[in-house]
């Protein structure tokens, strides 16, 4: 007999982390969460990632369409650069002042992730960093990048894995936590609630 397969709910509206999680052998039932991100303020980066994705996955965790016995996952993504945590820009204002802050530097994509297994409650929770390079754009470029819209819908205003991947010179970590979820650490999340990663695939 094959065992059965633990049920996986993804509390994020994120397409990227979806098909990641897709990508990786996971299907999971997608419930979004619908938190306010702007109710924490003044958090170092890394830790408004956690705690954001720590309020995800409670939000989620008790709903009556969560199966039972799933695990939840909540994450939630910011870029790190001088210190300061961005999330989507407010604007396309706003999304051409961060290219021209960011065009030819690093920042420091930080993820959060909580896991809660329904069956116990027990939560498993921890953050993702990955050191992004970025292109030194030309101001043409960035014009058109913003004018898209790709940038306006995600945390820091680029992606890896759409038309910004043009605009990304290097990695230093888990390239899929700058998509939005470090399989890798999640793999170990899985693990520290007593579940096998490999029983989470979908059947092929």
């Amino acid at each position: 007999m094959t065992p059965s397969r633990t049920a996986f709910v993804l509390a994020s509206a994120s397409p990227a982390r979806l098909q990641t999680l897709r990508n990786a052998g996971v299907e999971p039932t997608v419930i979004v969460s619908g938190v306010d991100e702007s109710q924490l303020d003044g958090l170092p980066p890394a830790e408004l990632a956690l705690q954001l994705a720590e309020l995800k996955c409670a939000a989620v965790a008790g709903r009556d369409e969560v199966p039972d016995g799933a695990l939840v996952l909540g994450c939630d993504s910011v870029l790190e650069l001088d210190g300061e945590a961005l999330g989507k820009p407010g604007d396309a204002d706003d999304a051409v002042r961060r290219w021209e802050r960011m065009r030819g530097r690093s920042g420091v994509l930080q993820t959060g992730h909580c896991l809660r297994d329904t069956a116990t409650g027990q939560v498993a929770a921890a953050t993702a960093s990955t050191t992004v390079h970025f292109a030194d754009l030309s101001d043409e470029e960035v014009a058109a990048y913003v004018a898209t819209g790709e940038p306006l819908h995600v945390a820091g205003a680029f992606t890896v894995d759409g038309l910004g991947g043009a605009f990304v010179t290097g990695i230093d970590g888990d390239h899929h936590n700058v998509v939005g979820v470090s399989l890798p650490l999640l793999r170990e999340l899985v693990a520290e609630l007593g579940h096998s990663w490999t029983e989470l695939w979908a059947p092929r």
